[in-house]
């Protein structure tokens, strides 16, 4: 079984984020949506509600599955068995940032990253941009999935 992890902080999650998991079930026999927790990051969306935002996103898709960890990520793939790391990538700089974690990843473990690329249409969302939206009472609701909002 062919399992990878799409780690992040989905702070909130987005439709580029949903469009990288849907593309990835295609690729794999699971998906683990990994929400990593950092004391010193401050978030928006609680952890739960983060959660729920993609449990109630993907309920009806029986790959992905959704879990938190601290620590560093090939740890926790080690932990689970699982094999294989999952980003999308956006732009050029997230290639560049995304390659130098890739190489670290592939330094301390046997674990391989696979890239994906956005979307075109979902290529400009990021959670920072949706985060900024909605502290300056913007439309956020065309950046995200209807599973998201802000009580």
């Amino acid at each position: 079984m062919k399992r990878a992890l799409f780690p992040g902080s989905f702070d909130p999650l987005t439709l580029g984020h949903c469009d990288i998991i849907s593309r990835g079930v295609t690729l794999f026999d699971e998906i683990i949506v990994a929400i990593g927790v950092n004391a010193e990051k401050k978030y928006m969306f609680s952890l739960e509600d983060r959660k729920g935002f993609i449990e109630e996103t993907f309920a009806d898709e029986p790959k992905v599955k959704v879990m938190t960890y601290e620590g560093l990520t090939v740890d926790f793939c080690q932990e689970l068995g699982v094999e294989f790391i999952l980003r999308g990538l956006r732009n050029p700089a997230d290639f560049e940032f995304e390659k130098a974690i890739a190489h670290t990843n592939r330094c301390l473990s046997e674990i391989e990253t696979v890239f994906l690329l956005t979307s075109s249409k979902t290529s400009f969302i990021a959670s920072s941009i949706v985060r900024d939206v909605i502290r300056n009472h913007g439309d956020y609701t065309k950046l995200v999935p209807d599973t998201v909002r802000v009580k």
